[in-house]
């Protein structure tokens, strides 16, 4: 595993875990599409992944992936496999299944509050997923498994948090009334002190002292001299 594509990582699960929750061990949700992907270019998803992620991981699917792959016959035996091997996660479709990415989509609607990770070759699956903040992204290049950066969406999500944009009105205007009534609100509206910086010394210690002026008329007086005694020889 190369070093830079370790830290990629480090950098965007740091991101899911501060912004969106996002806990050990994670839960990611394979597709048919990832399972064939992963037996083709030889990845052992299981041993790999939690390397990758940097924790564990449980390998997830539903029964509507299932059947799927099921319906699609001897090709794709490899993945169904795969995928059997996996947690069976309760979608909605018990009576009527559906297609893999749409019960994948449905998997994550409300928020995703279960934080799963998608995991797809689907690129049609995948934009429907980048359109739905916090929703970590799975995908295989070749021979290597990554994770995709955070969405617009997902980022758009955070600034948001970040700037009180998400509050309801009604919620900020509770917390605008209790400050009032708290006397919190003049506070934060005066401005702070500065800092007295340290300047130099006083200008008016640097004035010239000045000289003293004599009365008129009078000079001023003369140094005593010395008066040398004479020696008597």
């Amino acid at each position: 595993m190369g070093v830079t594509r370790q830290k990629h990582a480090k950098k965007i699960m740091g991101f899911y875990k501060h912004n969106f929750q996002f806990r050990e061990p994670f839960q990611v949700l394979l597709d048919g599409t990832f399972c064939q992907a992963a037996l083709r270019n030889k990845i052992q998803i299981r041993e790999q992944l939690p390397g990758y992620l940097g924790g564990a991981a449980q390998l997830c699917t539903t029964r509507c992936v299932i059947k799927e792959l099921e319906s699609l016959g001897k090709e794709l035996y490899g993945a169904k496999l795969i995928a059997q091997r996996c947690q069976v996660r309760n979608c909605s479709h018990h009576k009527d299944p559906t297609s893999g990415s749409t019960c994948l989509l449905s998997m994550i609607e409300d928020g995703n509050p279960q934080h799963f990770f998608i995991a797809t070759q689907d690129q049609d699956l995948s934009n429907k997923v980048k359109k739905k903040p916090g929703v970590p992204l799975l995908f295989i290049i070749q021979n290597t498994m990554v994770l995709d950066k955070p969405s617009p969406k997902s980022l758009a999500f955070v600034q948001k948090l970040q700037t009180n944009q998400l509050v309801p009105e009604y919620q900020k205007q509770s917390i605008v009334e209790l400050k009032e009534k708290e006397g919190l609100a003049k506070q934060e509206g005066e401005k702070r002190r500065k800092r007295k910086r340290a300047g130099g010394p006083n200008p008016l210690s640097c004035l010239k002292k000045k000289k003293k002026k004599t009365p008129e008329g009078q000079e001023p007086s003369a140094k005593k001299k010395r008066r040398k005694r004479k020696r008597n020889r």
